[in-house]
């Protein structure tokens, strides 16, 4: 069933009471997906672990549970999501293990270098740039550190149910050449869960 722009839209930046039902909706559907990104990245109790888009928070919170000694950052252009992730992780936040804000993935508010991992699961398809996106996460993943890039490939059962004004598509080649660019090498095969594709990359010592 195709889905209305207007749906496509909030998925891209939830807002108001139908943004909230939204991000209630993601949280089951992207759960499997989330949680194979989690182990993927492998996190040690001291890492320090980024998350691109982190909408509901679910994701966010399972990460710094495992944290103990580490902290759990991550934005999201979304007030809504943002005020939903930060209910559910207060606690966390108070102690230090999560850190949340509303911002933009092409001009992340971190330093050179601030993380050893870091994850972004469906978000590729609202990027106008994604190269620009994935230099940014080079810039704050150190040398060595680990990506992991989840994403529905162009071309599979039910992309066209998805409306182009808001979605773009990218073929798995196309994805798995988009961090290289940006300066990471990556691992082959990705990993694929249901419908969605997991890049794993590793950033370059120089770039």
């Amino acid at each position: 069933m195709r889905r209305p722009e207007f749906i496509a839209r909030q998925s891209r930046c939830p807002t108001g009471f139908l943004g909230r039902l939204i991000g209630r909706v993601m949280e089951r559907e992207t759960a499997a997906v989330n949680d194979a990104a989690l182990r993927l990245l492998d996190l040690d109790a001291r890492d320090r672990v980024l998350e691109v888009g982190f909408g509901h928070g679910r994701t966010i919170e399972r990460a710094a549970a495992v944290l103990e000694h580490g902290v759990a950052a991550g934005i999201d252009c979304s007030e809504e999501m943002t005020r939903m992730a930060v209910r559910r992780c207060r606690r966390l936040i108070d102690t230090g293990r999560v850190r949340l804000a509303r911002a933009d993935g092409r001009h992340l508010p971190y330093r050179d270098q601030s993380f050893g991992k870091a994850y972004t699961i469906h978000t590729i398809y609202f990027w106008t740039d994604p190269e620009q996106h994935l230099r940014e996460l080079c810039r704050v993943i150190r040398a060595g550190g680990r990506l992991v890039l989840g994403f529905r490939p162009g071309g599979n059962r039910g992309v066209e149910d998805f409306p182009a004004s808001v979605y773009s598509f990218h073929t798995r080649d196309q994805v798995g050449q988009m961090p290289q660019l940006a300066g990471f090498d990556v691992d082959e095969p990705p990993l694929a869960i249901g419908e969605a594709l997991l890049v794993t990359a590793r950033r370059r010592a120089s770039v």
